[in-house]
């Protein structure tokens, strides 16, 4: 009697590829959009600029293409390794980066992608992806603090900017919704989106305001983070430089939206544009005092043997946003001296970005990117005289 074979277990190589595929890689792409939608809010006409903006931007498109697709195949083949990313409090906040992604994308398809695929395919696309992005981000900014209350049990010593990923996801939509504002029908639809832009604006900037303080106090407190987690100082400029920005957006698009208190164009709301100024400006300051602290310790970090990885995209979206932040200051200030602080941390922004890009290609030819986490060395650390965070990676 002749038994059939057993079937053969045929490999799977590209399911593989992305087991260790985690939501922090959409990082690349905020990373990418970025630097289109920066360089098209400049105060200054570089020539050249705009095309090589828009090339960004289609690079960016492609990234997330990508991404959500091989993100799809972890979920569907590797499951546990998914639900371990969310129970995981290093990895979990990283979901807040795929709101911020799809947020980045759409917002960048109306202010330079237009060029090359015209407005009503922009204003879609960006419809599309403002509408998911928006959930996501508002889904993240709740179930994440959930998890971290509930499941990750997480103690103040671990306390990272990475925990604030999750908060500013929403003020991303908060500014980058206005820009859809134009392409509704007049009346109740246009007011009911500009206003709930300033409501996901109060939520992450409350919100940002809550864990911010966790955030310093670990530091000044426990001393300085992990080497492979000082990049992520750089976080903190995230919702500093997007409210600046929303903040301008609000200014600019409320008049003819909102109605003042007479009925008539915009009343009171005019003076938006000085809110933006009163309110931009102090938290441009913070943030320039933040990105010299954050700069500093990057500096310790290099002396003392911190290699790349992938926290190191966390020197690319949050300069980006205070470009545009610096950049909105300066269109409500008409002072010069914003219009050279936006160009020169966007001078920052590309040089950053040409860096991370060209050691995140060379990681993901080589195989290491992908490469499964070495696990943590069984040995005590060397002492520093200080407490390091207990966050993981």
């Amino acid at each position: 009697m002749v038994t059939a074979a057993p079937p053969l277990s045929v490999p799977r190589p590209r399911a593989e590829a992305v087991r260790h595929l985690g939501p922090n890689w959409y990082a690349t792409v905020m990373g990418t959009a970025i630097v289109a939608t920066a360089g098209v809010a400049l105060p200054v006409r570089v020539p050249g600029l705009r095309p090589l903006c828009a090339a960004f931007w289609a690079l960016s498109l492609a990234l997330l293409a990508v991404l959500l697709i091989a993100r799809a195949l972890h979920w569907r083949h590797h499951r546990d390794q998914a639900r371990a990313h969310l129970l995981d409090p290093a990895t979990a906040p990283f979901y807040g980066c795929l709101a911020m992604a799809l947020l980045a994308v759409g917002g960048g398809a109306l202010t330079v992608g237009r060029d090359w695929i015209g407005v009503g395919a922009a204003v879609a696309l960006d419809a599309v992806l403002f509408t998911v992005g928006t959930a996501v981000a508002v889904t993240a900014a709740v179930v994440v603090p959930y998890l971290m209350a509930v499941h990750h049990r997480v103690a103040a010593s671990q306390a990272t900017p990475v925990w604030l990923l999750p908060l500013v996801a929403p003020m991303v939509s908060a500014a980058l919704g206005p820009l859809l504002v134009p392409y509704l029908p007049a009346g109740q639809p246009r007011q009911t989106l500009l206003l709930a832009c300033f409501a996901l604006f109060g939520l992450s900037l409350l919100a940002t305001f809550v864990m911010l303080p966790l955030v310093f106090g670990r530091l000044v407190t426990r001393g300085p983070l992990p080497l492979a987690l000082t990049p992520t100082l750089f976080l903190v400029l995230g919702p500093l430089g997007q409210s600046t920005t929303a903040a301008g957006k609000f200014a600019e698009v409320a008049p003819g939206v909102l109605p003042g208190p007479d009925g008539r164009d915009a009343g009171a709301l005019g003076g938006l544009g000085g809110l933006a100024v009163l309110y931009g400006v102090p938290v441009m300051g913070f943030a320039l005092l933040w990105l010299c602290l954050a700069a500093a310790h990057v500096a310790r970090a290099r002396r003392q043997g911190m290699g790349f990885a992938m926290t190191w995209w966390a020197f690319t979206f949050p300069v980006g946003t205070c470009v545009t932040g610096a950049a909105a200051l300066a269109r409500h200030t008409g002072l010069v001296v914003f219009d050279v602080l936006a160009c020169a941390l966007y001078l920052v922004l590309v040089a950053a970005w040409g860096v991370v890009a060209a050691h995140t290609a060379r990681g993901l030819l080589s195989g290491a990117l992908l490469a499964a986490p070495r696990p943590a060395p069984s040995g005590p650390r060397r002492a520093t005289g200080r407490t390091t965070s207990g966050a993981v990676r």
